[in-house]
């Protein structure tokens, strides 16, 4: 009988380690190219962009090929989409704009089987083979909420007391947008948010998450911050750039 696939990023989180986690635009084949440079995670978007039902169910074997925890963003919080989106193979759920406690609740409620929540009874591809998955499911899902608004930040102590969400994660774009800096998340009133933001989150023995670069990683992560989020197209266009560049210079 098949043992249950473990999350080892949700691990490595709970053992108080930081991970990494990329997200761009992808496919089956660049999660499969990325793998081996050693990401613990694989952000898959499902709120923007073209992945469908078919696309994901590719993505998070990929993931599952590369020992990296594929955590997918859906575009609502709904119990049936997340239901749907874990069914599909995804080891974790990114749910956006939670901004009470009532609706972290909710995204962590629908990620869990009873007696944490009341996910839907179908276990999905994590679960063929596996005998008792349902009963250890839980242990191995990882759930992220969105922080995204100044009105879960205004909420925020409330939402730290929800139970069983993994990642608190301070997502600087929208944020800025909320705030009357619409295109400017390094505006100084939207950084000192998200600091004060993951010092909350850190203080009370909880994981914080943000977006991160090259540039400001070893910063966040001296924050506190465990959960690492960084796009590898920022390389390609960085690396293009230069390249374009030096061709382009006079001799």
């Amino acid at each position: 009988m098949a043992l249950i696939r473990p999350n080892k990023a949700k691990q490595k989180l709970q053992n108080g380690e930081a991970i990494t986690v990329v997200s761009g635009l992808q496919t089956s084949d660049i999660i499969d190219y990325l793998g081996p440079i050693g990401f613990d995670a694989a952000w898959i978007e499902c709120e923007h962009g073209s992945v469908d039902w078919d696309a994901l169910g590719d993505m998070t074997r990929a993931c599952d090929l590369w020992e990296m925890a594929s955590v997918t963003r859906v575009n609502s919080n709904d119990a049936g989409l997340i239901t749907r989106t874990l069914d599909r193979g995804s080891m974790g759920i990114v749910v956006p704009h939670v901004n009470s406690k009532d609706a972290a609740e909710q995204a962590a409620q629908s990620t869990k089987y009873s007696p944490l929540g009341y996910r839907g009874m179908f276990g999905g591809r994590q679960s063929f083979g596996v005998g008792d998955y349902f009963h250890q499911a839980n242990d191995q899902t990882m759930v992220v909420v969105l922080l995204e608004e100044a009105e879960a930040l205004a909420n925020l102590d409330e939402i730290l007391t929800v139970p069983d969400i993994d990642v608190y994660f301070v997502a600087p774009s929208d944020l800025s947008q909320t705030m009357g800096h619409i295109g400017n998340a390094g505006h100084p009133d939207v950084l000192k948010a998200i600091d004060e933001a993951i010092a909350k989150i850190t203080g009370a023995g909880k994981v914080a998450g943000t977006l991160v670069t090259s540039g400001s990683v070893e910063e966040y992560q001296q924050k506190g911050v465990q959960f690492l989020m960084t796009p590898w197209v920022a390389w390609v266009a960085q690396g293009g750039a230069e390249f374009v560049k030096k061709v382009g210079s006079p001799r």
